[in-house]
């Protein structure tokens, strides 16, 4: 599809969409109802496009704090991080009556994206280093921003909305500010490296800003660079840098002591991927970093007192003031990871039952499938929930949470024991999804394994660390590697699971309706009943999904939108693995998608 700068209309109408996408009820145990849910009569379009954006109002820190209803203005939609939404207009009732709305196609390349909305208007951030403002309605196209960055575009995940403007962080270590109403650029901040660092190459912002008051927070995942990731924050009206934060500890500061004493220049990863979330009434954030890939200089402790190879903030939750980027307090959730299964993603905020009391926690699901949930203002442990998916972990410190390791899972040159997960881990960056009203976490998880021996990818340094791919031994057993996995957080149990025939490659998305979505490589985006787990519909798609889902509303109207089309390291192991394990063991194989990069809208029919 061709595209232009202004007012193009880059929609395809719903018509043209139903002959792409059969979107039909699926087959399930629970009794259907009898009719749908009555719908009001649909209020006139309250304005053009050129006039929603025209009056698209800037968002103020009191927006970001309690978004309106039909909005979705963070990644996670809120500062908690619990992509959830509030909207019921689609329900368990009526969910078997989506189809879809209209489509807008995207250049294909590098995105993991999650679309905001705001007063009726999308924003996405799309490949290769674009922001499209698009009408939330109709999908008619506002207008785009095109950077031309000084090295290859680069897997992004989201935005940042503020103040009027769209906070956009772009391949070549940049954050640009844009108007919101116009796409035209404010500023533009290079991100400067901290010694001992100079190839920028081996830095990257993957993960969405997060605006807090004035501050855009960012985080810079590192790979193999010198002395690793870190977190800057920069001024939201001028875009100079305000702090910065080292997620591997240096030398001579706090934690400086579990690097085996390794110079700072040897001290690598503490990638921040995802986006940290807030609590207003606690004024922290709160990050997660990942583990390093230089593992052999850890993998045993250095004879010398106080040295550790703990290998601080990989794998933490670091609690962090917004204003000052001072650290009050960190918990590292897995030391001395050998297998690079993070702990690295969201840090969903929420009010649970601990001990028979609500009590406020901050809880994140690493790679292994295990939710750790942690007091927000002191970090101290409080419970974990295992997804059952994982062989590392034998026990878990109910005081401390300190993890006991099977010695048969380290990594052995000499037999290549199998570990579960892989190291693509039984969840990635999707999100997982909290409601409040089931008081259930939704997870989506992948069933696979590895061998870590002498052969294959070289993704660790530790000798012996060759990873190769193996089967979950519970997908051997039906057939079946994906899952949704629902957790009962106020209970501390596993709730219900559904287990998929293809693995779920897009985040959680519980809604007051009582509908939980996930998008898998059918490719399909479903929806579940989030009190039973039923499969209550499917909504074809023309190509693989790998985006943050949202829902939003325009009027009286909800919409469900999901992104497909592009590659990321996620799906680009995922499906190619998929179709493997079919193969293996004589499933029938899986039709190639073959649809463009697009947006897919979805909305209750008439």
């Amino acid at each position: 599809m061709k595209v232009s700068n202004g007012f193009a209309n880059g929609a395809v109408a719903a018509s043209a969409l139903l002959a792409l996408a059969a979107c039909a009820p699926a087959t399930s145990t629970m009794t259907p109802a009898a009719s749908a849910a009555p719908v009001a009569e649909p209020e006139p379009e309250p304005a053009t496009p050129e006039d929603r954006i025209a009056a698209l109002a800037p968002v103020t820190q009191e927006m970001r704090e309690d978004p309106a209803p039909g909005d979705w203005l963070h990644w996670g939609r809120t500062y908690d991080g619990k992509n959830f939404s509030p909207l019921d207009i689609i329900n368990r009732d009526n969910v078997a009556s989506l189809a879809p709305a209209w489509t807008f196609e995207l250049t294909p390349g590098l995105s993991m994206p999650t679309p905001l909305i705001h007063d009726g208007v999308m924003f996405l951030h799309t490949a290769p280093d674009t922001v499209i403002a698009i009408d939330a309605a109709s999908g008619q196209e506002m207008w785009r921003h095109v950077h031309a960055p000084t090295v290859g575009s680069t897997m992004k995940m989201g935005l940042g909305l503020g103040d009027g403007h769209v906070f956009a962080p772009m391949s070549d270590l940049r954050v640009v500010a844009l108007d919101a109403r116009t796409g035209e650029k404010t500023w533009d901040h290079e991100i400067q490296l901290s010694e001992p660092a100079t190839d920028r190459s081996v830095f990257n912002l993957r993960s969405a800003p997060l605006v807090v008051g004035d501050k855009i927070i960012q985080g810079v995942t590192a790979s193999a660079g010198p002395g690793g990731g870190f977190i800057v924050a920069l001024d939201s009206q001028t875009g100079e840098e305000v702090w910065r934060f080292h997620t591997t500890a240096r030398p001579d500061g706090p934690g400086g002591n579990t690097w085996n004493d390794l110079p700072v220049g040897r001290r690598t990863g503490g990638s921040v991927w995802d986006r940290g979330t807030y609590d207003p009434d606690l004024h922290l954030v709160f990050f997660g970093a990942g583990p390093t890939y230089d593992t052999a200089p850890l993998r045993h402790p250095i004879d010398k007192p106080g040295v550790t190879n703990d290998a601080l903030y990989t794998n933490a939750t670091m609690a962090l003031d917004p204003d000052t980027g001072e650290l009050k307090w960190h918990y590292q959730h897995l030391r001395n990871d050998q297998w690079d299964l993070d702990w690295a993603f969201e840090r969903t905020i929420a009010v649970v039952n601990v001990d028979g009391q609500d009590r406020k926690v901050v809880m994140n699901v690493g790679k292994m499938g295990i939710l750790d949930a942690l007091d927000p203002e002191t970090g101290a442990y409080l419970f974990s929930i295992d997804a059952e998916t994982q062989n590392v972990i034998t026990a878990i410190d109910p005081e401390t949470g300190e993890k006991t390791i099977d010695p048969n899972a380290l990594p052995d040159p000499s037999r290549a024991p199998l570990i579960c997960p892989g190291a693509s881990g039984a969840r990635s960056w999707p999100p997982t999804s909290y409601s409040p009203q089931t008081g259930m976490l939704y997870l989506p998880l992948t069933e696979w394994c590895m061998r870590m021996g002498a052969e294959n990818s070289t993704l660790l340094s530790a000798p012996g660390a060759g990873i190769s791919n193996a089967d979950h031994p519970d997908a051997v057993a039906d057939g079946k590697m994906g899952r949704l996995q629902a957790m009962d957080v106020n209970n501390r149990t596993l709730a219900w699971r559904q287990d998929l025939d293809s693995p779920v490659a897009t985040s959680a998305l519980a809604t007051a309706g009582g509908v939980v979505f996930a998008g898998d490589l059918q490719p399909a985006l479903k929806a579940f009943d989030a009190a039973t787990g039923d499969l209550l519909w499917t909504g074809q798609l023309d190509s693989n999904p790998n985006s943050t889902l949202a829902t939003y509303a325009v009027g009286d109207t909800q919409y469900v939108v999901i992104v497909t089309g592009f590659a990321n390291y996620h799906i680009s192991a995922m499906a190619p693995r998929y179709q493997r394990f079919r193969a293996d063991h004589g499933l029938s194989p899986v039709v190639q998608p073959t649809g463009p990069a697009a947006i897919h809208v979805f909305a209750l029919s008439e």
